[in-house]
């Protein structure tokens, strides 16, 4: 990552005094990754850079390469990496695991297990690379009072971390609309010091449901969760760090999601990249997994349990213990 104080022009100066870094930085833009991810209205919104200076910035962004052989793409891709979900049968379904760059979308009736899963890949993303972690940690956006360190303990002891799974997460409690987007946009900061590899939004339209009521502001409503899950994609790809999100349900004739499908409108359904439906088979600690949408995988199922131990393979569950305990949202 290229600080801001290195950006020149073709002459060498640079670009970019100490106020207007401070500006870029209080906006949440501390690399010239970032600022590379911003459009030029994005720019001039910014207080104390005049549009001469944008114009220099943008035109340094449009002097890079715009156009790709379709196998510079697929050696690009390359530099996608997976992190396990703690079940094999899952992780398959996925093609290996929830990869970076993207977003990937869980939703789920209440109590299916989408915290759970939250949880879950919070501690993973932790363990080395050989292990399917990415050797880093999680910065949790909790916006239903939904985080749990206690579980986090029990999932940490059952892949050998124990309390110190506590340390590799970064909690932001999100108590509002703005607050959430506040938290999102300064988020670059703690990204690079903390080494985060994993961004979790639990759950992702609480607050854009309970503080937008009404057709008359749906509108804005999806302006705003448009421009939150911009931000969040850009994050994903500037950093090569997973983007998982957990989502609420809204009631629907569907019979495999029991009467219910995802929030949030086509907005969110063009933004993740993945789209996963997770629902509870009867009182059981069992649940079944749909991928629902995805550019390049197949549509399946994986069944998966959620125990004390966290997200397991039945079979594994079954074989540590006749007795699986069910543990739900």
């Amino acid at each position: 990552m290229t600080d801001l104080s290195e950006l020149k022009d073709s002459k060498g100066n640079k670009l970019l005094n100490s106020r207007q870094i401070r500006n870029l930085e209080d906006a949440g833009i501390t690399t010239i990754e970032m600022l590379n991810t911003l459009t030029k209205r994005e720019l001039k919104e910014i207080s104390g850079i005049g549009d001469e200076t944008v114009e220099k910035i943008w035109n340094i962004i449009m002097n890079r390469k715009h156009f790709y052989k379709a196998q510079e793409i697929y050696k690009k891709r390359k530099q996608v990496k997976k992190l396990t979900t703690g079940s094999k049968e899952l992780d398959e379904l996925l093609g290996g695991g929830i990869e970076t760059q993207s977003i990937t979308e869980l939703a789920g009736e209440y109590g299916a297990g989408k915290s759970q899963l939250a949880h879950q890949l919070s501690v993973n993303v932790q363990l080395p690379e050989e292990q399917g972690g990415l050797n880093g940690k999680a910065l949790f956006f909790d916006t239903e009072d939904t985080f749990r360190p206690e579980r986090i303990v029990q999932m940490g002891k059952a892949v050998g971390l124990g309390e110190k799974a506590l340390d590799g997460i970064v909690l932001a409690p999100c108590y509002t609309t703005d607050h959430q987007i506040f938290l999102l946009n300064h988020a670059d900061k703690v990204i690079k010091e903390q080494n985060i590899k994993l961004i979790i939004v639990d759950s992702l339209m609480a607050h854009f449901r309970s503080e937008y009521i009404g057709r008359e502001v749906l509108a804005e409503r999806q302006q705003l969760l448009n421009r939150y899950l911009e931000k969040l994609k850009r994050l994903a790809r500037a950093f090569n760090i997973v983007a998982f999100v957990t989502n609420q349900a809204v009631s629907t004739p569907d019979a495999f999601m029991q009467g219910s499908i995802p929030v949030g409108g086509n907005i969110l359904g063009h933004a993740s990249t993945t789209r996963l439906w997770i629902r509870q088979v009867g009182k059981t600690p069992k649940r079944i997994i749909r991928l629902l949408e995805s550019p390049y995988l197949p549509e399946g199922e994986a069944v998966i349990q959620i125990t004390e131990n966290g997200i397991e393979d039945i079979e594994k569950a079954h074989l540590r213990s006749p007795h699986v305990k069910e543990v739900s949202e």
